[in-house]
């Protein structure tokens, strides 16, 4: 079993990315947002169904019908259980999806996400992984997900709390900043694994590839089936759809918690391939939306 070495890089660097990335979100959200479930009850208890109920099942589904090798296949997992990525705002804007409820939603799945994803991954490993207790998310490392996802996103908000102007000064440079160094790390990573990456490519990305259109069709369709107006739809297919893989790369890496290099192959390669995806699902649901008249909101 190959075990990355340890490094700055997994150490210090991409938990470090990942932080600010956290506390840049923690600094877009207030603590009314989360009050937002009583205002969209309809279409936040559908989303968060299929966030964590219905896709881990599918991407199970995936990786078994795929033959996915052990490791791997738990990759995936993490990237199921894994919350939307702070990139759902972004497309939901560009696309004319209903951005207040994926503040909404990205506020419970980070909260959410701090319980499941212990879950899914340790009953991915029994299940995947022979002998693999020592891989799992023991009591500590399940101590270690839920600071690495909720103190940082906790700091940004309480300093919106309590320097709102300061908030709002701060909020482009941070995410600039983030990206900057998230995508230092990750290339970095893929450098340094570029050779086991490429060896995986194929039989990964064609499951990263199905799961993301999957992801963002569930995400969207599901809720219109039980009306749901169509902006809130397609705010909930970019939050379902886009998945944080950079969580599920630190999880994967970061030497106290799961310390394997083949699980964080999987959301490297989805990270990558993602973005195709949702391009073309935004632009298929923005021009779908344009000859077919919103049905009215009942969530």
């Amino acid at each position: 079993m190959f075990r990355l070495q340890q490094s700055i890089l997994t150490t210090v660097a991409l938990p470090a990315a990942l932080g600010l990335i956290m506390f840049g979100l923690g600094l877009s959200l207030t603590w009314q947002d989360f009050a937002g479930v009583a205002r969209r009850p309809k279409a936040v208890v559908i989303a968060l169904v299929a966030q964590v109920l219905i896709l881990p099942a599918i991407c199970f589904g995936l990786v078994v019908l795929f033959g996915l090798e052990p490791l791997l296949a738990v990759g995936m997992m993490l990237l199921a259980a894994s919350p939307g990525g702070t990139t759902a705002n972004l497309y939901s804007h560009l696309f004319g999806g209903d951005v207040a409820l994926n503040v909404t939603l990205t506020a419970v799945n980070s909260v959410l996400a701090a319980f499941t994803l212990p879950l899914v991954v340790n009953l991915s490993i029994a299940h995947f992984v022979d002998g693999g207790e020592a891989l799992g998310l023991q009591a500590d490392k399940v101590v270690q997900v839920f600071a690495l996802v909720l103190i940082p996103v906790v700091l940004g908000m309480l300093v919106r709390r309590w320097k709102e102007g300061f908030a709002d000064r701060a909020d482009r440079p941070v995410r600039i900043a983030s990206a900057l160094v998230l995508a230092a790390v990750i290339v970095g990573a893929i450098v340094q694994e570029r050779e086991r990456l490429l060896d995986h490519l194929a039989s990964v990305g064609a499951v990263a590839v199905l799961f993301s259109a999957l992801s963002l069709t569930i995400g969207y369709w599901l809720p219109r089936l039980f009306q749901v107006e169509r902006r809130q739809a397609i705010a909930s297919g970019m939050e379902i759809g886009i998945h944080n893989s950079t969580l599920a790369i630190t999880i994967a890496l970061s030497p106290t918690l799961l310390n394997n290099s083949t699980m964080a192959i999987p959301p490297a390669v989805y990270g990558v391939l993602m973005f195709a995806t949702t391009l073309i699902f935004g632009y298929a649901v923005r021009d779908s939306s344009k000859s077919v008249p919103a049905s009215p909101g009942t969530g």
